[in-house]
């Protein structure tokens, strides 16, 4: 398996284009400490996910940072994407491993202890809890799993999957990064929280920093 430093995910979603160009965006959150980056889509044709995903690839080229695409193995193999993130209704991780190759970079969603049960004998390099609070930014018919939820689920997955790194997505504010990453998590995904600040560089930055913080009052 493949090392993620997740304590940074930035996620560029197709929603943002009103902001700038989404490989503009991917750029200044790799520049400013985000330690990876996810290309999410959920209404564009095949081709343009490809067009667009190639660009963020080569935008990122030379950074460090890694990018991968939410949901679509095919589109992560045709841009050469460094993987995917995948969740329970999308291809099994098992396949998505056959076909990406084993230095691919196979993210999961966990919403529940079945999904984590899933994960835990999955072929994943990371995992992502949530949404842990209310957000805005996508339409979620699922409950927020809230604190409580966040760190019964990652208690677990310590324990089976000790070397697994598990961030914790939805309604992330700054103020609430100390009690997400005390509640287990490595780190935190995020969307409007960087990408519809006033200053994307400084909320990066200011977010990537309040993550560092708050493992180092853990360890």
């Amino acid at each position: 398996m493949t090392k993620i430093d997740y304590r940074l995910n930035a996620i560029v979603d197709a929603s943002l284009t009103d902001v700038a160009p989404l490989s503009e965006l991917a750029a200044v959150a790799a520049r400013h400490g985000a330690t990876i980056i996810q290309y999410r889509d959920k209404a564009s044709s095949t081709r343009q996910m490809i067009e667009q995903a190639v660009t963020i690839v080569e935008t990122l080229r030379g950074t460090g940072v890694p990018l991968v695409i939410n949901d679509r193995v095919d589109v992560a193999l045709a841009s050469g994407a460094d993987g995917v993130h995948l969740g329970a209704d999308d291809m099994d991780a098992t396949t998505a491993r056959q076909l990406l190759g084993q230095n691919a970079i196979i993210g999961l969603t966990v919403k529940s202890m079945t999904d984590a049960r899933q994960v835990a004998e999955a072929p994943a390099d990371y995992a992502c809890i949530g949404g842990v609070f209310e957000t805005t930014s996508k339409l979620n018919p699922d409950s927020p799993v809230g604190l409580e939820g966040l760190g019964r689920l990652r208690d677990f997955l310590r324990k089976e999957r000790p070397d697994l790194p598990v961030g914790a997505i939805a309604g992330i504010t700054i103020a609430r990064v100390p009690d997400v990453i005390a509640a287990g998590a490595d780190g935190v995904a995020l969307i409007s929280g960087l990408f519809r600040a006033v200053d994307i560089a400084a909320a990066t930055d200011d977010f990537r920093k309040a993550v560092d913080n708050a493992v180092g009052a853990r360890s």
